[in-house]
């Protein structure tokens, strides 16, 4: 009886929702498995697009990144699978998909363990045990062009790129595109950020009016009438960059000047002009040809630039502006004074070109240029978008594949390559590391299976092909992946279906990490008070309802509406 008559601990406020054990840990798998299913068919070059609306906006992407990101998941474990393709987007640019869909087949190979009583602790051992060894192999196998002529580089690179861009909407292209993404990184350089590259989207033309400027582009700025009447081509032109107004202030609210004699009033007038013409003055004594800022420039400054022959654009976005200080070598200025010649920038050519709709400003020939710019054409909006998306990318990989020359073999082949050598391994140990070991091998092998079923192939005919080539052919036979166009099996290094082995690396690391820190969670702890709007009090107004509050409310006592993210 003295069991029942213990006095009830209670840890947690009340209402507080746990959940703990073998149970919470197949549900978040099931949670990820739904996630999974959706990005899933959007592998490889026959993969499917998705359309996601989002309140007015329209989003049509097979980017694995783009789409987990305009999901909007919000289960706690799920949106573990969202930080990792972030996280591969940003460290590489490509392999978003296979991150997502590798982590969920590793999930669903450690829901049948659990089921059948393996502890979570033994499945974690064993896939870290087998990442560093699939890593390691991957490392081996690399081939490395180093060594190889600057010609064959750029060639090699070229190809990565063309692997990139083969799954994109933009894949019927990919040779123009990929040129275009590995000129973009030669303008760079090898320690160049992917912010000095700039795209403009513009609607209209063809996609194969796209360009690549090595310079600046930026769209011409809001101007007043005075602007017509500036010179818009300039040889040799100096730059002066601001981050100034060059124009009348108005007054703020409740500004107050007391004057005692209606002369003194001009005399405040005059002296608002004399500040303002003093600026331009010191600014056409620079010698500058060409004036942009960060903020306004007013009609009276327009048209004072206008009858000196000197270009003016102001409210320059913040982007543009810093990748024209970049290519020009100017330093912005916040004051006008004391300006000298070495804080003005040079650029060999400067001309306004209307393109499409609208009018560009190009800066070209600029002697530091370190700045590319990439005008996107086509025809729908949501088209540009998503050659904005795969440029990325394509850029992204040419970066890496730049700095790191090893490459391998594409369509699901290195994950083939490595399911065998995993196979392999796992018949020389004992114990439960076989299994666990064993079947991280076979989970490998979702890739090439998802390549073949979205290409319309018989899958399990195309991996039974694999298997077969990469367990007899030996070394030979390593490369063979799947032929997504011709639906068959193929040698993809032989056909120029390469890529960076940084992607692979670190795919199969993130998707590795997350699958073990899923299983690592056997209790989920949930606060009712979390789940409720934080800031925003109930609207208290003066119309009829809760009418308590003095400030002004939203009439009839009406409820602000809470959107739940």
């Amino acid at each position: 009886m003295s069991q029942f008559l213990k006095p009830q601990i209670i840890l947690l406020k009340d209402g507080t929702d746990t959940s703990q054990g073998k149970p919470q840990i197949i549900s978040n798998i099931n949670a990820c498995q739904a996630v999974v299913s959706i990005v899933k068919s959007t592998l490889g070059p026959r993969g499917m697009d998705k359309l996601i609306e989002d309140s007015n906006e329209t989003t049509i992407t097979n980017d694995g990144a783009t789409v987990m990101k305009k999901l909007n998941i919000v289960h706690p474990a799920a949106r573990i699978l969202v930080d990792i393709s972030k996280a591969q987007d940003n460290e590489v640019g490509d392999g978003t998909t296979s991150v997502v869909v590798l982590a969920g087949e590793l999930l669903k190979e450690a829901k049948n363990f659990l089921e059948d009583g393996l502890v979570a602790p033994q499945i974690i051992k064993g896939y870290r045990t087998a990442c560093q060894l699939a890593v390691q192999k991957l490392n081996d196998m690399a081939v490395d062009l180093k060594n190889k002529s600057a010609e064959e580089k750029r060639s090699m690179l070229i190809k990565c790129a063309e692997t990139t861009l083969n799954s994109k909407l933009v894949a019927d292209y990919k040779t123009f595109f990929a040129t275009m993404s590995v000129d973009a990184v030669e303008v760079l350089g090898e320690d160049g950020s992917m912010t000095s590259i700039g795209f403009k989207k513009v609607t209209g033309g063809s996609v194969t009016d796209s360009q690549l400027v090595r310079g600046v582009v930026f769209k011409k700025c809001f101007s007043y009438a005075g602007f017509e009447q500036q010179p818009k081509k300039f040889t040799n032109a100096k730059v002066l960059l601001l981050n100034l107004e060059l124009e009348l202030k108005a007054e703020k609210d409740n500004a107050e000047v007391r004057i005692t004699d209606p002369d003194q009033y001009q005399s405040i007038v005059d002296a608002e002009w004399s500040i303002i013409y003093e600026k331009l003055d010191l600014i056409a004594k620079s010698g500058a040809n060409v004036v942009m800022s960060r903020l306004a420039i007013g009609d009276l400054a327009t048209q004072y630039f206008a009858d000196r022959d000197i270009f003016c654009a102001g409210r320059v976005e913040v982007e543009d502006l810093e990748r024209t200080r970049r290519a020009t070598a100017a330093e912005v200025q916040t004051t006008v004074q004391g300006i000298t010649p070495d804080v003005l920038g040079t650029c060999g050519f400067f001309e306004e070109k209307q393109i499409g709709a609208d009018r560009y400003n190009f800066m070209t020939e600029c002697p530091n240029s370190s700045t590319a710019t990439i005008l996107i054409r086509g025809g729908a909006s949501q088209f540009i978008e998503e050659a904005q998306r795969s440029l990325n990318d394509s850029i992204m990989i040419v970066r890496r594949a730049a700095r790191n020359t090893k490459v391998v073999g594409g369509g699901g082949a290195i994950e083939m390559e490595l399911s065998r050598y995993l196979r392999e391994y796992a018949r020389t140990i004992q114990g439960k590391q076989q299994l666990v070991i064993n079947y991280f091998a076979r989970a490998l092998e979702v890739i090439p299976m998802t390549l073949a079923q979205n290409s319309g192939a018989d899958g399990t005919k195309i991996l039974n092909q694999l298997r077969q080539k990469h367990a007899t052919a030996g070394p030979d036979g390593r490369w063979f992946g799947v032929d997504c166009i011709e639906c068959s099996v193929c040698d993809t290094f032989a056909n120029y279906i390469w890529e960076p082995v940084v992607v692979k690396d670190s795919a199969l690391n993130a998707a590795t990490e997350a699958t073990c820190l899923i299983l690592s969670i056997d209790e989920t702890v949930k606060n009712p008070q979390s789940e409720k709007p934080q800031g925003g009090m109930p609207g208290k107004g003066k119309g009829k309802g809760m009418g308590k509050g003095k400030g002004k409310g939203r009439g009839r006592g009406m409820q602000p509406r809470i959107l739940k993210s």
